[in-house]
């Protein structure tokens, strides 16, 4: 009780609560500017972090990635440009009732059903966590090697379009995380005489180059081939736009209930994440539809459907990141990069080495779901402007705090040019359609996967048959087969 009454206090403080009002304010300008996405978002304000308090730092990047997701659903519905695939769904009937007059119908029930959605998602982290976290500590490494394997197996096939191409994004960043000291041994390896690469691949240099600068580079090469067409005008909000009452609104709850159950639960098998969710949500929102509700063609509940599952997500793919230290989504495996700059490990051990920090940062995301809310209400009008800011403005403002953010990391320039090199490897992997979020999953997780396989190959001197004797990581390691087998035959 005493680290409860601690966390809170801390969360409760006057520089926490500034960073989390902070990180829902540039969640939602980042989430609202088109072009710029979730992880391309944290991946930018990760090096901001850098000096602020563990607490502080994380609830700082929780509250961008809430805000974030919810600010996307702005230029979904009035111009018709989802910021990341999640926003996808949210086109569907968003831009439809925009069109036909109900922005702002659209908007609130956007907010209203992101901030109940990221509600249910963390009162379900906070649940589930630790009870989880308890039976993960009787986990030796065999199982964590399988179950480490079922999540990248998972995380290629749902991240990107081929599961062989993921799995080899996968293994290439995972080779790129052993470059550095060997961690039995302390020779270097893959180093090649440099004393800068002796520490490692600098982590901030990956995040920010793969998910930040190289998304500039999409965006930029995108905004060139693009000058010649014509793009679709923005939706202005009027006065006449028909308000939203509480009888309307209502009539949607079931959905956004419905729906945050489909993401929480979504959202807890690693790989599958927001986009996923808010397919799923909306496609069973449809099925369950009543005679007269226009699914496609404006419809509020599509709407309330599709951001309410993508926000309930997010906190629920921050358990199995504290429960077993792997990363269920992409904003989750950049939250685990921010623990690790901060010296905290996330696993089962968390909530027995860092329970303060734990506490602290549950208040911090309540705290954040209801200033979320606020200012998503009182800034409706003026967020929605800020989609008409051109992608001439964002671009170079972007690529410039990618370059000062990789630089405080290690204060040296080496960073920088490695940050550009990932950068540049980042947009080769795209035009090639590999997965740069298996990529840089492979890399965060990749000495935690090294140290359980040689520890498994140690225990069971190198045997496959001795895993029969480890019935858990047997049937993990059939699910990953099968898994592999039925994405291979049936690609999506």
């Amino acid at each position: 009780m005493a680290d409860v009454l601690l966390g809170v206090g801390d969360a409760l403080s006057a520089d926490t609560m500034l960073f989390v009002v902070l990180g829902i304010l540039i969640g939602y300008v980042i989430g609202v500017l088109p072009g710029l996405n979730r992880p391309a978002a944290l991946a930018i304000a990760v090096p901001l972090s850098y000096y602020m308090t563990p607490l502080a730092a994380v609830a700082f990047l929780v509250g961008i990635a809430k805000a974030s997701g919810a600010g996307g659903a702005t230029t979904a519905i009035l111009i018709n440009v989802p910021g990341e695939p999640s926003g996808a769904v949210t086109c569907l009937d968003g831009y439809p009732l925009a069109r036909a007059g109900k922005a702002e119908q659209a908007l609130k029930v956007a907010l209203y059903g992101s901030v109940i959605g990221d509600l249910v998602g963390t009162i379900a982290l906070i649940v589930v966590a630790k009870p989880l976290a308890t039976i993960a500590l009787k986990i030796g490494p065999v199982e964590m090697c399988a179950l480490m394997g079922l999540a990248m197996t998972f995380i290629a096939a749902l991240a990107g379009q081929s599961l062989l191409r993921g799995l080899a994004a996968g293994v290439l960043g995972a080779l790129m995380a052993t470059v550095g000291l060997d961690i039995e041994t302390a020779t270097p390896r893959l180093a090649f005489g440099s004393v800068d690469l002796m520490d490692g691949v600098p982590l901030l240099a990956v995040t920010v180059g793969m998910l930040g600068l190289s998304e500039m580079f999409i965006q930029a090469e995108e905004m060139l081939m693009s000058r010649s067409v014509k793009t679709q005008p923005a939706t202005v909000l009027r006065s006449s736009d028909t308000a939203l009452g509480w009888r309307k609104f209502r009539t949607v709850l079931p959905t956004i209930f419905q729906s945050s159950a489909v993401g929480v639960g979504l959202g807890i098998v690693p790989g599958l994440g927001p986009s996923v969710a808010s397919f799923m949500a909306y496609a069973f929102a449809k099925r369950t539809a009543r005679p007269g509700e226009n699914f496609g063609k404006g419809e509020l509940k599509g709407v309330a459907a599709a951001e309410t599952a993508d926000n309930a997500a997010f906190p629920a793919s921050v358990i199995p990141l504290f429960t077993l230290g792997l990363p269920g989504s992409v904003s989750a495996a950049i939250l685990l990069a921010a623990f690790m700059i901060h010296g905290v490990t996330p696993g089962p051990r968390i909530f027995s080495e860092h329970p303060r920090l734990i506490y602290g940062l549950y208040a911090s995301m309540l705290i954040g779901s209801v200033v979320m809310l606020v200012i998503g209400r009182i800034g409706l009008v003026a967020f929605a402007k800020l989609t008409q800011v051109p992608a001439t403005v964002i671009i170079p403002v972007v690529s410039v705090l990618c370059i000062v953010g990789s630089y405080l990391e290690t204060h040296s320039y080496f960073s920088v040019w490695m940050m550009v090199g990932f950068a540049f490897l980042g947009y080769l992997m795209h035009r090639l359609n590999y997965s740069r979020i298996t990529f840089l999953i492979g890399f965060i997780i990749g000495p935690m996967f090294e140290l359980s396989l040689r520890q498994s190959l140690i225990i069971t001197s190198g045997d496959a048959f001795v895993l029969l004797h480890y019935p858990f990581a047997a049937v993990i390691v059939a699910a990953s087969l099968v898994a592999a087998v039925m994405f291979i035959r049936n690609p999506r």
